[in-house]
């Protein structure tokens, strides 16, 4: 059963032969955006997956948005993806396997399949904003540069194709 995104507004991507691009807006504004899935009844607000918008092949990546004083309704596992979470706004409290800690701006917080997880936004005021980067467990033994390399060209930004 696939997943369902809901959007008041839905981002579409531009595209080039190597390339995908789409503008969620700002931070701030994520609430536009309403996650819905057939497998549970809920909905969340201020989530949206990118996988489909961009046509990801190798990772699923969400920007995600939680209003003040509330939690995730629900924790969660998952079989075979690692998560990475990106906090870019607000403040709260983050729990793995029943140990809790502070998040906000600038917090990077991994978490292997197995892991138990939930959060909380603990701000009177503010959204909690985060970034969502999973991929499978295992399958980035490489070192990033071991995989780029330079192109012998020079970069330039004059007659560039606008899209």
């Amino acid at each position: 059963m696939s997943e369902a995104i809901v959007a008041q507004v839905a981002p579409t991507a531009r595209t080039g032969q190597n390339f995908a691009v789409a503008d969620l807006g700002l931070f701030s504004e994520l609430r536009q955006f309403l996650f819905e899935t057939p497998k549970a009844p809920m909905k969340l607000e201020g989530k949206v997956f990118l996988k489909q918008i961009l046509n990801l092949s190798s990772a699923e990546i969400s920007f995600n948005n939680l209003p003040p004083k509330t939690s995730l309704p629900f924790s969660h596992k998952h079989r075979l993806n690692e998560e990475i979470y990106i906090f870019v706004r607000g403040k709260g409290e983050f729990q793995v396997d029943g140990c809790v800690f502070a998040v906000g701006e600038g917090t990077v917080v991994r978490v292997d399949p197995d892991g138990e997880r939930c959060m909380r936004n603990t701000s009177d005021a503010e959204d909690l904003c985060w970034i969502v980067i999973q991929s499978r467990v295992g399958s980035y033994p490489d070192h990033t540069i071991q995989d780029g390399f330079g192109v012998q060209k020079r970069v330039t930004w004059v007659s560039k194709q606008e899209i």
